[in-house]
């Protein structure tokens, strides 16, 4: 085959460091329009962006040219310095260390794109914590609490 093509739906979590609430209400539509520009930049095609105060959840195609993890670090890596310029207040930003990356099926993709999308309103009931142990118990990804948080 001449050709290279893929449709490899993925769905990343990370958080702040620490899980510090440190992205304004203000600031998370701005964040997600240059996370969802940052995805597109690496070929990605961008299904849905969007977070909370200290988490963000960003559901994409990923590029059949890009590995999954320099993806994610390009991501957390141009977004800390777009936070730390755009927003002097939040000087010394960071992401966590790790990251949550799951696969998503097509059957799933509209109902997943709802729940990223949704997040402010998914949060008045779960904290970050409870949900990202909750999408590792449901991908069936095994984990050891004491290495998660960071």
């Amino acid at each position: 085959m001449p050709q290279s093509l893929s449709r490899i739906l993925v769905h990343v979590v990370f958080s702040t460091k620490n899980r510090a609430h440190l992205i304004a209400d203000d600031t998370i539509g701005d964040l997600s329009a240059y996370l969802a520009g940052v995805l597109r930049g690496a070929g990605c095609v961008v299904v849905e962006v969007g977070g909370t105060s200290n988490h963000v959840h960003l559901l994409f195609g990923l590029s059949r040219t890009v590995t999954l993890a320099s993806l994610v670090e390009t991501i957390k890596t141009s977004s800390t310095r777009w936070m730390r310029r755009r927003h002097a207040t939040n000087a010394w930003f960071r992401w966590q260390a790790g990251y949550g990356a799951f696969s998503i099926s097509e059957r799933e993709l509209q109902s997943a794109a709802r729940y990223v999308a949704e997040q402010r309103e998914h949060h008045r009931n779960a904290t970050f914590d409870e949900e990202f142990v909750a999408l590792l118990r449901r991908h069936g990804v095994e984990y050891d609490e004491r290495y998660m948080w960071d």
